[in-house]
């Protein structure tokens, strides 16, 4: 027989993801997002003088996702799930009524004479 006690119990699903795993994928992100980047930089040099509106637009591309990058990066652990979401409340026992025995009181008590 399993001890029942008053403790509140969360699903596990509803956990976040571990800081380890959470920094690891951000860090992914960041680096993806800057070898973007670097190939609209390259793009930038080599489509000058061939095509010069391709070569700006990589320009500002390449000039804006730094910015990018980093907000996207840092935006990690702020949504976290709310825990009544993921509360499950206890399960409620009813409290075991006291035996109706016989009980001793003031009229049935002998007097005495």
């Amino acid at each position: 027989m399993r001890k029942q006690s008053s403790t509140e119990v969360f699903r596990i699903t509803g956990a976040r993801q571990g800081l380890a795993e959470d920094v690891r994928g951000r860090q992914r992100r960041y680096i993806i997002s800057m070898s973007v980047r670097t190939l609209s930089v390259i793009l930038t040099v080599v489509l000058w003088n061939v095509e010069r509106p391709v070569a700006i637009v990589t320009l500002v591309l390449g000039a804006l996702l730094p910015y990018v990058a980093v907000v996207i990066a840092n935006a990690g652990r702020e949504n976290a799930p709310s825990l009544p979401s993921t509360f499950v409340p206890a399960p409620v026992r009813p409290a075991i009524a006291p035996s109706a025995g016989p009980v001793a009181t003031e009229s049935a008590r002998p007097t005495g004479e």
